[in-house]
């Protein structure tokens, strides 16, 4: 599969099948989202990888109840680390590790979808329900959660909006 059918062809999804996928395709999935540029490469983000289902139905909970996050086989929470990124003081701790987490999160839906997994970046929830359900420290931010899976549904693609402003 080459980038862009990636990038074209993959959807958020939302159904998954109650099936395992393979411990190696986590591995790589996760290698990529490390492997992603990150700002000053102080690489400020973690992971927390989710595979107890009670977990991910707490998660759920937190998410305002998007129970596809259960059917989900592995869900991944992808936290900003701010205290890597406090040397660059407020810009740093604002913005910076969260463009680390989704340069992170973007690796880790191409990747899955060129394994054949279907995945879904979620950035509603409530965001101290994540951090008590998994003891996350205070130093850590919960940017989103990516559910990991094989795909029950093919959604279409939705309609994108032409968002160049100008061209000089």
């Amino acid at each position: 599969m080459n980038l862009d059918e990636a990038i074209n062809n993959r959807r958020s999804i939302r159904k998954y099948k109650e099936k395992e996928f393979s411990e190696s395709d986590l591995d790589h999935i996760m290698e990529s989202a490390m492997s992603a540029p990150s700002a000053g490469n102080l690489q400020s983000r973690r992971f927390y990888i989710i595979k107890n289902k009670d977990v991910r139905n707490n998660l759920a909970k937190g998410a305002f109840n998007q129970n596809f996050i259960i059917e989900a086989p592995v869900a991944v929470v992808v936290c900003a680390d701010h205290r890597i990124q406090a040397r660059y003081r407020s810009r740093g701790i604002q913005l910076y590790s969260i463009m680390d987490c989704s340069a992170s999160i973007q690796n880790m839906l191409l990747t899955a979808y060129s394994l054949g997994l279907g995945s879904c970046w979620i950035s509603a929830f409530d965001e101290e329900s994540v951090r008590e359900t998994l003891d996350i420290p205070i130093h850590l931010r919960p940017v989103a959660i990516v559910t990991l899976g094989y795909s029950d549904e093919k959604p279409d693609q939705r309609h994108r909006v032409n968002q160049i402003e100008k061209i000089i």
